[in-house]
């Protein structure tokens, strides 16, 4: 089984900052495309960033300029740095990995537990 281990989320003042850390755990052979979502209460989830294989990044435009993505693939971990947080960035933010679990095997995806980021005014 693969696990995803979130951490980082806590409660910021707005114009705060906060790292979010996410660890893939398991029997993993290769990891692909790895990113983060959030959902706030009573809206839809939705694509904060994501990360590729080949270092390549993509952004909501909500985010861009303030979060930035990253990866250590010694580790199987995705980063999520935040800053200028406003309340609008108060939401369970959740990783998402892109894997294999042997040479043969056909990629999927799994999701975290999620982590609450709570933004006060």
């Amino acid at each position: 089984q693969v696990r995803l281990m979130e951490s980082g989320g806590g409660l910021v003042q707005a114009g705060g900052s906060l790292r979010l850390s996410c660890v893939a755990s398991g029997n993993i052979f290769s990891v692909f495309a790895m990113g983060w979502y959030r959902q706030a209460p009573g809206k839809q989830r939705e694509l904060v960033a994501t990360i590729g294989s080949s270092g390549s990044t993509n952004y909501a435009d909500s985010v861009k300029g303030r979060f930035t993505i990253s990866r250590d693939n010694t580790k199987n971990t995705v980063y999520l740095q935040m800053s200028s947080l406003k309340p609008e960035d108060t939401a369970a933010y959740t990783c998402n990995v892109r894997f294999t679990t042997c040479l043969i095997c056909v990629a999927r995806d799994d999701w975290g537990q999620g982590t609450q980021v709570t933004v006060s005014s």
